[in-house]
This record gives C-alpha cells, structure tokens and sequence, in this order.
C-alpha cells in the first residue's frame, strides 16, 4: 500500500500516513494527462478577441469617389478591406475554446498526477490544516518546515477555509485549493503538494 510522510502543524514528523493504492499508486499516462491539461488550460481562455467584418462597419454606402481620372484605383465602398476604417479580412471573432473531456478521463488524470508527486516524494500530508485566524507569518512559517523548498506549493483542504485562504494569498508561489476542485493541472503546476489528513479522505472519496 502506498504511504505518505505526515507531519504536524509545528513540523514534527509522525509515523507514514497509508494512501489508496486506487489513487496514489496509479501507472502513469503522459498523453491523457497532456490532454486534459490541454483541455483545462483552453477553458481558462476568454475568446473575447473580436473583430467587424465589412457588413458589420457603419457607412460606405456610397463610392467614396468617381471611377475615372482621379489616377486612383477604382473603390466602390469606404468599408471595403483595403481602405480605411474598413472591415477586417479573417480576422478572430468570440468563439469558446472549452473542449469536453470525460469526467473518467479527468478524474484518471488526477489520480496519475497525485500518483506521480507521491513517487517522486513531492507529497506529504499534514495531520490538520487550520488556522484560528488569517496570520501569514504563521503560514509562512508552516510552508519552511513543510516545503522548504523553492517551488511552487499547492494546499489542498478538505473545506474552503477562510483564515487558511487569507493567511495563504500574499505568499508568492502558493495555492489553496479544496479536495472537490482540485484537478491535474493543479498538481501539475505544482513543484510540491501538501495534503491535509480530511483531504486525503475526500481525495479517496472522490476518485476511488
């Protein structure tokens, strides 16, 4: 069975933490998890760029000038592509980028990315993960014995936790996420993940 080291608030190290094998020790899939990254990484994107065709700009019902003997190529509308204040030839107009990914396939992917920071023992778990009130010190404290490292660190709670939230945002290099929206780009983008113990069991819940 796959295990964890667990550590206390305060740093202490206890005894290993036993995972899922379901979840944490699961072979890993680089094309599907590429896929959904990609998938996940497109659904952020706005597709607000826009521009007007030629049928869409005001005026230029009229020709802006004679046929002949002004020595200029002959225009039959000022909204035409060439001209100025004209329409736009090709140009991007609001389009949605979402692709639709299985929920099996997302939920896989997932459990790969878990799987795989665990392997590579960028993964612990931390008995509890509660803050009385938003201090970021104290958290900053909590991430130098936790993850020492340099890196982008994700926290994942069982439940949206204000105070953790607040003491968290203005650390750079850290996110808070909770076990339901946690997906694998998260993992992904992630140089360390730290799991609470209530996390480990939604995780479990969620994706056995």
């Amino acid at each position: 069975m796959a295990s964890a080291k667990l550590y206390t608030m305060e740093g202490r190290e206890l005894d290993p933490i036993d995972l899922s094998d379901a979840v944490f020790d699961v072979v890993s899939n680089e094309g599907l998890v590429h896929d959904v990254a990609v998938a996940l990484m497109n659904a952020k994107r706005q597709g607000n760029a826009a521009t007007k065709r030629r049928a869409e700009r005001r005026g230029g019902g009229t020709k802006p000038f004679r046929q002949k003997g002004t020595g200029r190529a002959r225009q039959g509308s000022s909204r035409e592509p060439q001209m100025r204040g004209g329409g736009v030839v090709f140009g991007p107009h609001k389009r949605s980028y979402r692709q639709n990914v299985p929920l099996r396939s997302r939920r896989t992917a997932l459990r790969c990315m878990l799987s795989d920071r665990l392997r590579n023992e960028a993964l612990c778990v931390l008995d509890s993960l509660t803050m009385e009130a938003p201090k970021t010190s104290r958290f900053a404290e909590l991430m130098s014995l936790v993850a020492p490292e340099r890196g982008r660190t994700l926290f994942v709670t069982a439940e949206s936790d204000r105070s953790v939230l607040l003491s968290a945002r203005n650390i750079p290099k850290v996110e808070v996420k909770t076990a339901a929206d946690l997906n694998a780009l998260d993992v992904l983008n992630a140089f360390r993940v730290v799991l609470s113990r209530d996390a480990v069991v939604k995780l479990e819940e969620r994706l056995s």
